[in-house]
């Protein structure tokens, strides 16, 4: 056929796109007003007018396969987007911790999986295999990326160190979520064929390589460029074609395209090449900030030497007026505005909100998280035994990334002073175990008499006059001045204790909850190569990959709702603070800054 026939599209399909696009943006616009958390309506949306409940009727399998891709598109988007918000400098400050936590992330669903499964469902040979086992974990192993940065952006933390952690944390797990899919589908009917070779080493290595060569090539080749660019004066037609706002926009699209297009023929994440890309985005805003700062300063001092020796003014510097002293200043305060609204303008997050933003936000994103729901078998869910084993099985692995931020928990006390303590109960012990031994001394009953009085009241020690009495007394008396004042030093010279704050740490802990595409992904290949099939097993879906199922839904609706209420109760303090005049810095602490 050598075209496509134009035919009028019929109403009820109108009316159910329309009515399913208004739907998603109605509930994600109530949700992330009240929790930050609209991506979990979007996922019912999905439910509802996909497959698994109005089946074909409201939306054509055409039409939810368009779906499915556009969200997917989405999703590449958002990482960009993340990446593009992440400062290289925090992200490279906090590297160690962001492992710590993507290791932790993955090793302890596996771990508690592979126990919760066997306990629940029986060991090898009459329950489930280790091969099952490890399918299971690994669906369960990977955190959502785009749940990730989703709930990141509408809660506005997506440029605080906190944010940075969790991206990159997540970017980490993404990676070890496609070596999990190509593991997984190296398995048939069960049985372990794994080529290592491709199925662990290519994309381990493929990823690595991405991420060690794309910052290379920005230090040693895009630095330099950059470089010549600010400090080679052009003509002002290549000066206004370079700066404008197309041009940028034409570029940063151009080096997604190709580090994502380029990741996918290589075999890594095409989820990695987005971030990197992003952050590459981000790096070249600020070198390029930070280079035309400088070469802005070195021609400012060439101009002003050069002029001041014309004019004999470095001689007679001190005898300027003050007009012109005012008149310098306006102009170059004048001149560093512009600059900076210039630069403002062409980072990597400006062109995004500039040409991205509304399509993303209302259109791709939205058909992300309402994929996602596609692709719950939600008739086959409610049996007796799958969801109790569901349940269980959700709680371990919402336990397994909970675990993640107990690496972000900062305690008061020192090593010296755990130390201290340790020393002075032991010293108190042996004393009391030493006074055991030794014979008691006898009191003197006169001293005592006098030293206390009848009735046990205290009176003047002998030695002590009545002139000492009213020197030393406090009412209204100098030493009761130089006590508090002596008192005043000492509390401002000890310095106040850390605030100990756990939101960081329950925040990063909630959002690794939060599982999505890659864990479908792989329950959905193991499922296909009939790895979670077993002989007790009817027609329809396997029990393990219903339960797997369970899991990721129910993570992936409590992980951003539990995010959505911490950052909620996190704004409220941050408000009372500000009111107080205390500032905000402890609710968060360092994990709050940019």
């Amino acid at each position: 056929m050598p075209s496509l026939p134009y035919e009028e599209t019929p109403l009820i399909q109108l009316l159910s796109i329309s009515s399913f696009l208004l739907a998603l943006n109605i509930t994600n616009t109530i949700l992330d007003r009240a929790l930050y958390c609209g991506l979990v309506g979007q996922v019912f949306i999905g439910v509802a007018w996909g497959t698994p409940g109005a089946g074909t009727k409201l939306l054509s399998a055409e039409l939810q396969e368009n779906v499915v891709q556009l969200g997917y598109l989405g999703l590449i988007l958002m990482v960009f987007e993340g990446g593009a918000a992440t400062r290289v400098d925090g992200v490279r400050r906090d590297l160690w911790m962001s492992a710590l936590v993507a290791v932790t992330g993955v090793a302890a669903p596996l771990g508690l999986g592979w126990g919760g499964l066997t306990a629940m469902l029986g060991g090898e040979g009459g329950g489930v295999s280790n091969v099952q086992c490890f399918a299971a974990g690994a669906a369960l192993a990977s955190t959502s990326l785009g749940t990730t940065f989703a709930v990141l952006s509408a809660s506005g933390l997506v440029k605080t160190r906190l944010g940075s952690v969790l991206g990159t944390a997540a970017m980490m797990d993404d990676v070890v979520g496609l070596v999990m899919v190509q593991i997984v589908a190296s398995f048939g009917g069960g049985e372990v064929e794994i080529d290592i070779g491709q199925a662990v080493i290519r994309p381990v290595l493929v990823s690595l390589g991405f991420a060690v060569l794309v910052p290379v090539a920005c230090r040693f080749v895009a630095r330099p460029f950059l470089r010549s660019e600010v400090m080679t004066k052009k003509g002002e037609w290549w000066s206004s074609i370079r700066d404008a706002k197309e041009t940028a926009f034409v570029a940063q699209t151009a080096l997604l395209i190709a580090l994502v297009v380029s990741a996918n023929y290589a075999g890594a994440s095409v989820l990695l090449a987005a971030y990197l890309a992003g952050i590459v985005v981000s790096w070249w805003g600020d070198a390029r900030h930070t280079d035309i700062d400088n070469a802005r300063g070195q021609n400012e001092d060439a101009d002003r030497s050069e002029a001041m020796e014309l004019t004999g003014v470095r001689a007679s510097e001190n005898n300027r007026t003050d007009a012109e002293t005012q008149n310098v200043s306006a102009n170059t305060a004048h001149s560093v505005q512009q600059h900076q609204q210039h630069e403002t303008e062409h980072t990597g997050t400006a062109i995004y909100d500039l040409y991205y933003s509304q399509p993303v936000a209302r259109v791709l994103k939205p058909f992300f998280f309402a994929s996602i729901g596609f692709s719950i078998p939600i008739s086959d869910m409610f049996s007796r035994e799958v969801i109790w084993r569901g349940i269980i099985y959700s709680i371990l692995m919402a336990i397994g990334k909970m675990i993640c931020g107990l690496w972000l928990v900062r305690f008061s006390i020192s090593a010296s002073d755990i130390v201290g303590n340790f020393a002075s109960f032991a010293s108190s012990r042996y004393q009391k175990f030493g006074n055991m031994f030794r014979r008691p001394r006898r009191s003197n009953p006169p001293a005592t008499e006098n030293a206390t009085g009848i009735g046990g009241q205290s009176e003047p020690h002998p030695a002590v006059s009545s002139t000492d009495l009213h020197e030393n007394s406090t009412p209204q008396g100098h030493s009761a001045s130089s006590s508090s004042s002596s008192s005043d030093r000492t509390t401002a010279t000890t310095p106040p204790a850390k605030p100990l704050s756990l939101y960081p740490a329950a925040i990063v802990s909630s959002a690794m909850v939060a599982r999505g595409e890659i864990g479908f992904l792989i329950s959905a290949v193991a499922e296909s190569n009939r790895v979670f099939r077993r002989p007790s097993d009817g027609a329809g879906a396997s029990a393990l990959f219903l339960i797997v199922t369970w899991a990721i839904v129910l993570c992936t609706i409590i992980g951003p709702i539990s995010v959505g209420l911490l950052v909620r109760r996190v704004k409220k303090l941050e408000g009372k603070a500000a009111a107080a005049g205390r500032g905000t810095k402890d609710v968060l602490g360092v994990w709050g800054v940019q």
